[in-house]
């Protein structure tokens, strides 16, 4: 069966042209796609070469107008501005993710995360791109390792970059993604494969929580932010939340892996728990349809604030509290995660 969203964006008659970077990564290869068979040319921009590799083989054929494999560096502002010439718009999602990892290389991780974010808004703006969106994490708000410290630096970035734009017309905005669920390195693959082959699971505590969002929820997101953004937001959906070693024990009664559950400890730059939003954000966050759209205070009095308002579903939330993942009402269905992996359906 065909998904809705293929139908909803077939129908599309004109066609943009759309940079991805990390266009090889979870979420930019599913962009990747979903524009590819919404009928725009795709430019996916990784680093990474055999990824870009594969990729290309498998889509060239497929899209021989549309897709192109753009190899390059986001720390590289030269190799970026010359991949943008005649984009319309650009999904960000190159970055490096892996907490324990950018702990131990804060220098590198400072260079991918916020200085080539840097580069990416810089050339966007001199190239003359419309809209960019630039895929967040929950790990910026409070953050207490370097990989969330430099999504939060490079959020702000991109809100300050609606103001450095000037007179030229670019809008650009975030998405905050809890925990995308199967993607590369993500728990849910490694409870998989440590089920699978009778391995104990390994959790770092008991009480640890995480945000949970699906890879089409994420996309989703994605979507709606670009088509809805007045320049500056941040964009984050209604998602569940799950405790770590509830879901390690779901997943040993679902392969019926008799090992016990192993706790290593916490890994550096690691939190018990994440937040959405804020406590000062909180008190700038409305609700449209089915998601959270955190409004900056520097944007208050700006256009961004008149226009949301000016909307009949936009509300502002009633409470200033910031929702936190050990606390949050909205608990995620496990098992349909778990089917998630094991069906391939993600």
């Amino acid at each position: 069966m065909t998904p809705f969203y293929i139908h909803q964006f077939s129908r599309r008659t004109k066609m943009f042209r759309y940079l991805v970077t990390g266009g090889c990564g979870s979420i930019g290869s599913a962009l990747v796609k979903r524009l590819l068979i919404q009928g725009h040319q795709v430019c996916s921009f990784d680093i990474t070469e055999d990824g870009l590799f594969h990729q290309n083989r498998e889509l060239k054929s497929q899209y021989v107008d549309l897709y192109k494999p753009f190899l390059g560096d986001i720390r590289d502002r030269d190799r970026l501005t010359q991949a943008l010439k005649n984009v319309d718009y650009v999904y960000h999602c190159a970055a490096l993710k892996h907490v324990a990892l950018c702990e131990y290389n804060p220098f590198e991780a400072l260079k991918t995360n916020v200085l080539g974010t840097e580069n990416l808004v810089e050339a966007c703006i001199n190239n003359g791109v419309k809209k960019m969106v630039f895929a967040s994490s929950d790990k910026a708000v409070n953050p207490t390792g370097t990989m969330g410290a430099t999504k939060l630096l490079a959020e702000k970035l991109i809100t300050s970059a609606n103001n450095y734009a000037g007179s030229q017309y670019f809008k650009c905005s975030c998405v905050r993604f809890g925990n995308v669920w199967a993607s590369n390195g993500s728990v849910g693959l490694i409870f998989c494969e440590q089920s699978k082959t009778g391995q104990p699971l390994t959790v770092t505590s008991r009480e640890m929580t995480r945000f949970f969002i699906d890879k089409n929820s994420a996309l989703e997101l994605c979507e709606f932010a670009m088509e809805n953004m007045e320049g500056g937001e941040i964009f984050i959906c209604d998602m569940g939340a799950l405790n770590i070693y509830d879901l390690a024990t779901t997943f040993n009664e679902y392969f019926e892996n008799k090992k016990p559950i192993q706790l290593i400890g916490m890994a550096p730059g690691e939190k018990l728990y994440e937040e959405l939003f804020t406590e000062t954000e909180a008190a700038f966050v409305g609700t449209y349809k089915n998601y959270y759209i955190v409004i900056p205070e520097g944007l208050i009095s700006d256009t961004t604030k008149d226009a949301w308002e000016r909307k009949p579903e936009f509300h502002w939330q009633d409470s200033n509290n910031p929702l936190l993942s050990a606390n949050s009402p909205k608990q995620t269905d496990v098992k349909h995660l778990i089917n998630l992996i094991t069906l391939n359906a993600i």
